[in-house]
């Protein structure tokens, strides 16, 4: 497959070997840069500014002799853009009509399409350009008059990438970026997917951590990528040290950047996703009503297809769950915070100062108890007043039991144990249903049975039933209708259920201790059931619902690849066969992703009538929240496209 058929484009920001004042030799730099770039795949590669002559040229920058080798370079590379079918960005001191200009020279295909030259000139401290540059406020002509295409020259512009819908660059050089209202944000709102800047930035302590917080927030800020190529320790240390800093960031994340103080060329290469980014900026009403500051010009340009052999890009197998442990837990007392606050507030509110819960044993349920402990401890209310149930039924076995009991003894809340197989058989005979025949009929009884028990053991004490299903269940459509479906407010609506297992682990860890701590790692160790069939010979749980609707952590990546970024079935399917090459035969991940879609489109009708629950990450299914969708939408169109792409591989295989 293409990079352009998976929406991406494959970009370079090199922070080349440099000599001051040696063209030639940074011009050999540069060609080799650009070649190794384009061996590796690269669409678009980015060099500092001035990168031709190197920033620290002082004087020599009025140099006859310099600025005829400059032509003459940018000659040279205009030639290797056409035998590399690259886009090349190079920073070049740029004569025009009788002034001097600090410019980008962007190239494509044999010719120069563009130049733009800095408006921002930085004379205070160290900087003094305006001693050698005008701003590109003072630009007399907009084309580039000593070539006879006579390109466009100055700060209107934004560069059309040919054949790649929505891929439109635009670019600022160094200060440009540093002021109140840089350039780029204009070209953001003019639609600019890519952001480039060419800089010299000297190192100075603290300023790194200062520069990528600057990239991160100007691409977030601008739903766009950011691409910063920035000068070399090569430059002249007379008064500063440049550290080659280059960074490639993508709506607030560094996707890659270059080792500092090295004297040798460092390159950043990563595969931008233009179609992520068009869909943030779809969904982003706040992003669709701004107006850009000017009008730009659009200039084409071209660049060779690349396979996507493999992708530049980290494909996050979990990407609700961060890898970084670190970052894990933090995340983890940040989710849990905001799971506590939202049960407190619904408790004060309703003047409900006692909670009833179904706990089962199993993860869900767990963490729905240790929510409601902390929201009580937060509120200074007494542990007695948590009323947790265990309803054992036909499938309930003793390990789940047994460590649902356990954890309400050790957490001190109130227990009841209420037993539903009376109940549920005499509602068998009451319906004529076969208690031998295991059907959906069976599994759901038992279900409503115990919301019906929770619901009206809430009327008896004053309480409020809490939830427990999570957003992967959702999602799925994988509750019962009137039964777990139904709540008085549910913690876990936003949870997935390959992040709630880390998030009881962390209670384990931080929140918890002793035998309670104990508990809950062997709850994290049970596998996933409804329990609502009868267990093995050994007692052991016989039904585990990743046998029936497959493994959460395809579903997890499914869910959020479709909802949050508004992927295509085919990229859904390529990323995660990439993803998870090394577990998942290809076969087994379209058969899974085809039975996501069918049920998450067949089981809308339950999240239209969801419960309130707090919103805890970028993904919701709440009805009044991120995710509005009619209950009786078609999905025929996204398993039509999945049929083609399965009938496809079966021709390829055969």
């Amino acid at each position: 497959m293409l990079l352009r058929e998976l929406g991406l484009i494959r970009v370079a920001a090199v922070s080349p070997e440099l000599r001051v004042a040696d063209v030639a030799f940074n011009l050999a730099a540069i060609e080799a840069a650009t070649m190794q770039a384009a061996d590796q795949g690269a669409q678009l590669i980015v060099f500092p500014e001035l990168a031709l002559t190197g920033y620290s040229c002082g004087d020599l920058f009025y140099q006859q002799s310099l600025l005829e080798q400059v032509r003459s370079g940018l000659k040279t590379l205009t030639t290797l853009s056409e035998q590399t079918g690259m886009i090349l960005i190079v920073g070049a001191p740029v004569r025009q009509s009788g002034r001097l200009f600090n410019a980008a020279v962007v190239m494509s295909h044999g010719r120069i399409c563009g130049v733009v030259p800095k408006t921002y000139l930085p004379n205070t401290q160290e900087f003094y350009e305006e001693r050698w540059f005008s701003s590109a406020q003072d630009l007399v002509d907009d084309q580039l008059t000593w070539i006879d295409e006579a390109p466009p020259f100055g700060t209107d512009l934004l560069f059309d990438v040919d054949g790649m819908p929505d891929c439109l660059f635009g670019i600022e050089i160094c200060e440009d970026a540093w002021v109140a209202s840089p350039p780029s944000g204009a070209m953001a709102a003019a639609g600019a997917t890519l952001l480039i800047n060419l800089s010299a930035s000297p190192e100075t302590l603290g300023k790194c951590s200062y520069r990528r917080a600057l990239v991160e927030s100007q691409s977030a800020r601008c739903l766009a990528a950011y691409i910063y190529a920035s000068a070399g320790p090569g430059e002249s240390s007379t008064d500063l040290v440049f550290s080659g800093h280059s960074l490639i960031a993508e709506y607030g994340q560094v996707l890659d950047e270059t080792q500092r103080f090295q004297f040798t060329t460092q390159t950043a290469m990563a595969d931008i996703d233009i179609q992520r980014l068009v869909h943030e900026r779809l969904r982003n009403n706040s992003y669709a009503a701004s107006q850009a500051e000017q009008e730009f010009l659009l200039v084409p340009v071209e660049v060779t297809k690349r396979q996507a052999d493999t992708l530049l890009r980290p494909i996050a197998r979990t990407p609700f769950v961060p890898e970084d442990l670190a970052e894990r837990q933090s995340r983890c007392e940040e989710i849990f915070s905001i799971q506590t606050t939202g049960l407190m507030k619904r408790l004060l509110h309703t003047g409900s100062q006692k909670a009833v819960l179904g706990i089962s044993g199993g993860l869900d349920s767990t963490l729905a108890l240790l929510v409601t402990v902390k929201a009580f401890d937060r509120l200074d209310w007494s542990r007695d007043d948590i009323l947790a149930v265990t309803m054992p039924g036909f499938g309930t076995t003793d390990r789940t039991r047994g460590n649902a009991e356990a954890l309400a003894r050790e957490l001190g809340v109130s227990l009841r144990t209420i037993s539903i197989d009376a109940a549920v058989q005499q509602h068998f005979a009451d319906i004529g249903q076969d208690p031998g025949r295991h059907d959906i009929t069976y599994e759901n009884s038992q279900a409503r049975e115990r919301t019906q028990i929770l619901m009206d053991l809430a009327n008896q004490v004053g309480g409020l039933v809490v939830g427990t299903g999570d957003l992967s269940e959702l999602a799925l459509g994988w509750a019962t209708y009137n039964g777990d479906h139904m709540s008085m407010y549910g913690v876990n609506a936003s949870i997935p259920k390959t992040l709630v297992r880390y998030l009881i682990e962390w209670c384990a860890d931080a929140e918890f201790s002793g035998k309670t701590s104990t508990v809950l790692h062997d709850v994290c160790a049970t596998p996933v059931s409804p329990e609502l069939l009868p267990p093995d010979e050994s007692g052991n749980i016989s039904q585990k619902t990743e046998d029936h609707v497959g493994p959460y952590e395809l579903h997890d990546f499914f869910l959020f690849q479709m909802v949050r970024n508004q992927f295509a079935p085919r990229k859904i399917l390529d990323l995660a066969c990439r993803a998870f090459a090394n577990d998942y035969a290809q076969a087994d991940i379209l058969k899974w992703l085809q039975l996501f879609y069918r049920r998450f489109f067949a089981q809308q009708f339950k999240r239209s009538c969801l419960p309130d629950g707090p919103k805890v990450g970028s993904v919701s299914l709440s009805p009044r929240g991120d995710w509005r969708m009619p209950s009786d939408a078609s999905a025929a169109l996204w398993l039509a496209e999945l049929e083609q792409l399965a009938t496809a591989r079966a021709r390829k295989g055969s």
